[in-house]
């Protein structure tokens, strides 16, 4: 399963790039919003920083400004995908600009009839927002299976890229699930990695190397 980082955070995509673990970056409207940039330099350094695919959202609301927006974007770089809502403005988007070879990610997906209708689309993502399901009391993670389903059966392209993480489990219930992707904030990244065990492991190994005077 591919990793991708969920933040618009220059300095935090650097440094979580470097661990060599990071394959892409989704930004979205709000989290571009935070940081003060203008939103086409932040998506161009992003994708000098990162080799890999980098969602950028369109704004309009409109399937014409929409593409025109994403026109926009994709001349940005090479690994920008362009990201539309799924709405039927986002999706007649989504169509128009993939007969251009232009990467989409259509997101804030909630239902597998939506994703499927991403896919006929011609969507290279489709991201379905599991936390907020579950924010909502529904199962979110069933519908990353229940697509999964569906794109085997028809042998859809369309990569599912499970989104609004909440936590590692959630990543382990998406890769189990079989999504394509998982997009991940930072935080919750580092949890991956993190566990009090391996912390009292390891210096309970190096106290007992000191010990030994050992050398290598």
């Amino acid at each position: 399963m591919q990793i991708f980082i969920d933040t618009a955070d220059l300095g935090e995509i650097r440094q979580l790039y470097d661990t060599g673990l990071i394959d892409g970056v989704t930004t979205n409207p709000s989290l571009a919003a935070s940081q003060g940039v203008q939103f086409v330099d932040l998506i161009q350094q992003i994708c000098n920083i990162v080799d890999g695919p980098v969602s950028a959202e369109v704004t309009a609301l409109e399937a014409a400004e929409m593409i025109a927006q994403g026109q926009k974007l994709a001349a940005l770089h090479e690994n920008v995908v362009v990201k539309v809502p799924l709405t039927v403005e986002g999706l007649k988007a989504c169509h128009a600009l993939a007969e251009e070879d232009i990467a989409v990610n259509v997101t804030l997906c909630f239902s597998a009839p939506q994703a499927l209708l991403a896919a006929k689309a011609g969507a290279r993502y489709i991201s379905p927002f599991v936390g907020r399901l579950d924010d909502q009391g529904w199962d979110g993670m069933q519908l990353i299976r229940d697509i999964r389903h569906i794109y085997s059966n028809y042998l859809f392209d369309t990569e599912i890229l499970a989104a609004s993480i909440r936590h590692p489990q959630h990543v382990l219930d998406a890769a189990k699930a079989g999504a394509d992707v998982c997009t991940i904030p930072p935080k919750v990244f580092r949890q991956l990695y993190h566990h009090s065990l391996t912390d009292i492991g390891l210096k309970s190994f190096m106290d007992d190397w000191q010990k030994s005077g050992l050398t290598i």
